[in-house]
């Protein structure tokens, strides 16, 4: 027989439930004040069902009704300094986190009715979830995606988990800053199962980050049930494989939520690490809108009636009532005071139209607001020195490409403290991978942090200590295609965020990767990752060809306050070129190209390796081809200028490009080049692209994969057959 050990867990997992001990001890002034938080909660949602039910809610009306508690009862212990992030169902928890922002010192419910900062509060608030133009998002963000960044809600989330991931980068934030504030994200027993969760809860616990991750466990997402969906139903218990202190506790039962929030913060204020909290809830009604789960059938009417008994309102209520600090006249006139700041928040919205109701046609936001705020304006270059490397102020000669991506990171860290990175590997193998990070963590050791192998935990982290706004994270993707890991914190979070949550925001993020064909890496490593982050118009994107312009538009993207993505290539990393010798201050504009290569014959328009390729090309077959190196690639940053005056000069354009047909950014380029120099174009938009599919490892088959100086050739020569020779001979 074998030896067999018991095995205990690390940390503890209790079961948190109240007594009525707890019950007499509780500050009357406390229980009050949560009392009137969720009856003001109550009737917000109550409200919002009705809206919904006239036609003026557009998109749905996730309402939290019965989950009131779980949010009051833990925000009611947080400062105005600590945040909280939600889900789509998170109406509960926004409205909890600004009435308490708003509260203050020695307000008695009893005695005083909420002020006009509260009643402008849920006004906003209900505008936002109407869409309208005074929400706090400027109606963009509806229902799912309330933020109000002063009071410390930095943002609901429609993406289920997705908001998880950002409130771990906050935290991060938090505790590099040294106050002692902390995050709660809440998350439903759906979202307990997507990966983004428990990769996020193992980098909060690699790193000790105050954060609470509060389960509401109700017990049905949409209609699949927890037993379902996972073997272990007590969803707390996934804090034991990651070492994470984990409470399970009535939602119910508001005092039981807030006790249980008592010993979380001893843990999370005292730099032990992260914690979970599950709370057993239950919404009263169907995923969306105003019907009860069993009107579509995978609930009982008896099951639902048990819920109601346990309502957190009656029972924090009837507890005070016992007490004889609250009668049942003076509870129901908290019940109508609520009811009624609704209703005058619905009246300023919303006007008679007949025997019905409609919103107020000024409070809708202008069509022309469609595109606002999807980047920023870049003011932030205002006093920025660009230099280029034919006029560069500094000394410049030969350098090797590699050498300057780790030099001018080490200049900027040195000179601002609010840069870290953080990827796989980039703390040792002499700086990575290729040693873009060589000897930055001997330098700055507590600003290079190698993560585990989690693009989704690793770059959401990244994303919301951006969204928090103190700090610049670099994020390294080993390679390209790992995007597609991390493809809805990347696209779904960072690149929408500016734009969803009202056009304010600054979400100042640089995110390196590289182009690695022709290294016999194949399909899954050899990623251009160009046309892809092309169609999200929240990133930029630079494409250097060179050391000087690395260096530059490097500097550009930790200056910038929008995402940028920086795309290098290993056919240039060992490769000489001209670059800075001392001189790593300067910048180069976003959005600006550049000439490579004068000529008259046909404009080519390339980046990465192919610009040097291009022209290496375009000497080699004595093509007077003029070649455009692109630098910035997103739609905001092509340079149509000096595009336009080079087709307007040569009236043929050559798209010319490394990687396949297939996810192309020379496809979307071609595209815009047609529609908008049609009238100048001798010729159609020729392309130079790879095969259909992706490389292959087999050197023979990698190599037709992609294209190179003989394709390039052949595309010249194509391009000058089009229409004639004529051109050829000028």
């Amino acid at each position: 027989m074998p030896k067999i050990v018991a095995l205990t867990p690390e940390v503890p997992w209790q079961d948190i439930r109240t007594t009525p001990k707890d019950w007499d001890a509780l500050d009357p002034l406390v229980g009050l004040r949560m009392l009137d938080r969720l009856h003001l909660i109550r009737a917000f949602e109550e409200s919002v069902l009705e809206l919904e039910g006239e036609g003026l809610v557009h998109g749905p009306a996730h309402t939290s009704i019965g989950q009131e508690g779980g949010a009051v009862g833990s925000i009611d212990l947080l400062g105005p300094g600590d945040q909280v992030t939600g889900s789509h169902r998170g109406h509960h928890q926004f409205l909890a986190k600004g009435l308490a922002y708003l509260a203050k010192a020695g307000d008695d419910p009893l005695k005083s009715a909420p002020g006009d900062a509260v009643q402008d509060f849920l006004t906003r608030s209900l505008a936002e979830i109407m869409g309208l133009s005074p929400g706090y998002c400027k109606g963009r963000g509806g229902s799912m995606h309330l933020r109000w960044a002063e009071a410390g809600a930095l943002g609901t989330n429609a993406i289920v988990g997705g908001g998880v991931p950002l409130a771990n980068g906050v935290a991060w934030a938090k505790k590099r800053q040294g106050q002692g504030a902390v995050v709660f994200t809440y998350l439903g027993d759906g979202a307990a199962n997507i990966g983004a969760v428990p990769e996020s809860m193992n980098l909060a616990a690699l790193w000790s980050l105050p954060i609470c991750f509060f389960i509401e466990n109700n017990a049905y997402a949409v209609s699949t049930t927890v037993s379902e969906a996972t073997r272990e139903t007590r969803l707390s218990a996934r804090g034991l494989a990651f070492g994470i202190p984990a409470f399970r506790v009535d939602g119910m039962d508001p005092l039981a939520v807030r006790l249980a929030t008592e010993k979380a913060l001893v843990i999370l204020k005292s730099g032990q690490g992260p914690v979970i909290i599950e709370a057993e809830l239950y919404r009263y009604l169907h995923h969306s809108g105003p019907m009860p789960g069993s009107a579509f059938g995978y609930r009982t009417k008896d099951e639902e009636a048990q819920w109601r008994q346990r309502d957190p309102l009656a029972r924090l209520a009837r507890e005070l009532i016992a007490r004889h600090h609250l009668t049942a006249e003076q509870d129901a006139g908290l019940r109508a005071r609520a009811q009624a700041a609704m209703k005058a928040a619905a009246a300023h919205l919303t006007e008679p139209d007949g025997n019905k109701r409609r919103i107020v046609a000024a409070l809708w936001p202008k069509p022309e607001f469609r595109d606002q705020g999807v980047r920023g304006d870049l003011a932030e270059f205002k006093d920025a020195r660009f230099e280029e490397a034919e006029t560069a102020s500094g000394p410049v000669g030969p350098v090797k490409f590699i050498d300057v991506v780790s030099a001018v990171m080490t200049r900027r860290m040195e000179t601002d403290e609010r840069i870290f990175c953080l990827g796989e590997d980039i703390h040792r193998l002499k700086g990575g991978t290729n040693g873009a990070t060589k000897g930055l963590f001997a330098r700055f050791p507590d600003r290079i942090l190698p993560t585990p192998i989690s693009e989704q935990g690793f770059t959401g982290l990244a994303g919301g200590v951006a969204m928090e706004g103190t700090y610049r994270p670099v994020v390294e993707l080993m390679y390209p295609d790992f995007t597609l890991v991390a493809a809805d914190q990347v696209f779904n979070q960072i690149a929408k965020a500016r734009h969803m949550f009202g056009g304010d925001m600054r979400v100042p993020l640089v995110l390196r990767t590289k182009v690695a064909i022709g290294t016999g890496y194949g399909s899954q490593h050899s990623m251009d990752p160009a046309g892809l982050y092309a169609l999200w118009p929240g990133w930029r994107i630079v494409a250097p060809s060179n050391p000087f312009d690395y260096v530059g538009l490097m500097n550009s993207a930790l200056r910038c306050e929008d995402p940028v993505l920086v795309i290098e290539s290993t056919m240039l990393y060992n490769s000489d070129g001209i670059g800075p010798t001392q001189d790593f201050d300067y910048c180069i504009p976003l959005g600006k190209a550049k000439v490579a290569r004068p000529g008259r014959a046909l404009t080519a328009l390339s980046y990465l390796a192919m610009t040097p390729q291009a022209v290496q090309a375009a000497e080699d077959s004595g093509v007077d081809a003029e070649v455009i190196d692109l630098r910035s690639l997103d739609r905001a940053g092509l340079d149509w200028e000096t595009i336009g005056a080079s087709i307007r000069k040569t009236n043929r354009a050559l798209v010319i490009e490394q990687g396949p047909l297939t996810g192309s950014y020379g496809g979307l380029l071609a595209d815009e080049i047609q529609r908008r120099f049609f009238d100048w174009l001798d010729a159609p938009v020729l392309r130079v692209h790879g095969g259909e599919a992706s490389s292959s490892v087999s050197k023979v088959l990698e190599r037709v994969a992609f294209a190179g100086p003989d394709e390039i050739k052949a595309g010249y020569a194509r391009m000058l057959a089009e229409g004639g020779l004529a051109k050829a001979a000028e």
